[in-house]
């Protein structure tokens, strides 16, 4: 299988788009100002205790305070809770984890109110994303994740990925982490662990110990509630836990991001290091290895597949309803059931590439289409259970019920990816009135005109839909060569399929938008008649 990843770096986000074979099966979106991302720590405080939840509203400076719940304090909370409390308590001093008094394990049974206390300041992870008008999840179970390893403070405990086989593989790598780990921290050593060398661990070991060390000196200077350590942007994340040897290529456009991935793949794998490429072409990243046509195919409320079949997908606070339609497809075969189970095979194909693609979570109901043969039923629930193995987020899945409906619970940790694909009109800005389609090129040439004479910008780049572009250009003596003639200037106009059918975007030689709206755009449209 050919994997590639692909990373588009905008001004205000960064997509991150995986493609096994040519098909999209991962996108992710993240804000460039995201805050409360899943693994990011605060020094925060305690505001609220709720007995009755057995949990405790904390503030870490989002509009809704966290949500954090006695089993996420763990079982050496009496510890930690020490700790942090003598670092807070006197900022001039060094606090070393291994040097910490080691303290009973709190109760499993117990209450919030038994180990917190309103105004409490404590060290908190971010768990789970806000998602709805949910505000963060915490844990004090803080870990930070590296390549080979996962450090956890206040925990002398060692294991091991159970993906690792070998039994003495196992208990090699077992000893070489008892050997070099400090006092008070436990290790869980993951699958791309497995051969490496006692330099390679022990070098990551020390990275992650100083990300400890400079969390707690922060806490220590900053004011409550603060960020004290953000995890690593998605585009490394993703990497660092998906990597492996069958990556054909990394490909981003933005120089200082290239550069970054460049400098981890040599890190973890030197052999691998020229896998990492910059994208500088003027088409868009996602247009040319043809993804923005299969975010437009694969989001929405309908998704269709092969033979004409295709699912709904209905999202609610609580869960996410998939049904299965067989359409208007047809087949020789007149035989029913052999016919749903086929298309109930191929549905689960796509709604196992989807839960990845949308990055669905919590409780999803599929209703698939009946089938009366207990073979045939048992056949779908293998075949759900086969294609879901590689999705790396937990699961659990349900044998179908006596409804047809089959259930499933998947991790979620952040909000399920929704992309709209039906699009705004860019021409009216809302108002339902719009300029006259076959004037469009007179408008675009006006603005250009006026990006020259009013903006006194020579070199820029104009984005339009692939069918203006195509226009634009036909013919030897085509539109875009007379205004290149008539204006004299550096601008160049590229075909853009995330754009709409009237829409375009210009951009200045250092990728910077630029506003191009002018008071006549939105008050011809708004005159009455």
């Amino acid at each position: 299988m050919k994997s590639e990843l692909v990373v588009d770096v905008q001004s205000k986000d960064i997509s991150i788009a995986l493609i096994e074979d040519g098909r999209l099966v991962s996108l992710q979106k993240e804000s460039r100002d995201a805050s409360y991302a899943v693994g990011n720590i605060y020094v925060a405080k305690v505001k609220k205790l709720m007995p009755g939840l057995n949990a405790a509203f904390v503030n870490v400076g989002y509009e809704k305070d966290a949500f954090l719940h006695y089993l996420d304090l763990g079982s050496q909370f009496s510890t930690y809770s020490e700790f942090v409390k003598s670092a807070l308590a006197d900022t001039k001093k060094q606090s070393i984890v291994s040097k910490a008094k080691v303290l009973p394990d709190i109760n499993k049974n117990g209450t919030v109110a038994d180990v917190l206390t309103v105004g409490q300041e404590l060290l908190v992870q971010v768990a789970k994303e806000p998602i709805s008008s949910k505000g963060p999840r915490l844990t004090t179970e803080i870990s930070f994740t590296g390549r080979y390893l996962v450090l956890i403070p206040f925990s002398d405990k060692i294991s091991v990925s159970q993906k690792i086989k070998a039994t003495e593989e196992k208990l090699r790598l077992k000893q070489l982490i008892g050997t070099i780990k400090p006092k008070n921290f436990g290790v869980i050593i993951r699958t791309s662990a497995e051969g490496k060398r006692v330099a390679e661990l022990n070098n990551e070991l020390k990275t992650l110990l100083k990300c400890w060390e400079d969390a707690v000196a922060k806490a220590q200077q900053l004011p409550v509630p603060s960020l004290v350590y953000e995890e690593d942007n998605r585009a490394l994340g993703v990497i660092r836990d998906i990597f492996s040897p069958s990556f054909e290529s990394i490909h981003v456009n933005d120089a200082e991001l290239f550069q970054q991935l460049y400098n981890y793949v040599s890190l973890i794998a030197p052999e691998r290091k020229d896998i990492v490429k910059l994208y500088e072409k003027d088409e868009p990243i996602f247009d040319s290895f043809n993804i923005t046509k299969q975010i437009k195919s694969s989001f929405g409320k309908t998704v269709s597949f092969k033979s004409g079949a295709y699912i709904i997908i209905e999202h609610t606070e609580a869960l996410h309803v998939i049904d299965v339609n067989s359409g208007n497809r047809t087949k020789s075969d007149s035989n029913q059931e052999s016919n749903a189970l086929e298309v109930n095979l191929r549905a689960a194909d796509e709604i196992a590439r989807q839960l990845r693609l949308r990055d669905m979570g919590g409780i999803i109901v599929i209703d698939f289409i009946d089938m009366s043969q207990s073979e045939h039923r048992q056949a779908l629930y293998d075949h759900m259970r086969e294609v879901m193995a590689n999705d790396r987020a937990r699961h659990n899945i349900l044998p179908l019920s006596k409804f047809g409906l089959m259930q499933i619970t998947r991790q979620r940790v952040r909000p399920a990816l929704d992309i709209v694909t039906s699009e705004a009109c860019p021409s009216c800005y809302g108002t339902g009135e719009v300029p006259s389609s076959l004037l469009f090129t007179d408008r675009l040439k006006e603005k250009i005109d006026y990006i020259i004479s009013h903006l006194k910008i020579v070199e820029f780049t104009i984005y339009v839909h692939p069918f203006v572009d195509a226009y634009l250009k036909k013919g030897f003596i085509s539109e875009y060569r007379r205004w290149k003639m008539h204006f004299k200037a550096k601008f160049k106009i590229i075909p853009d399929q995330s754009l709409a059918y009237l829409q375009f975007k210009v951009f200045d030689k250092n990728h910077n938008e630029i506003d191009v709206k002018e008071d006549k755009d939105t008050n011809s449209s708004n005159t009455k008649k």
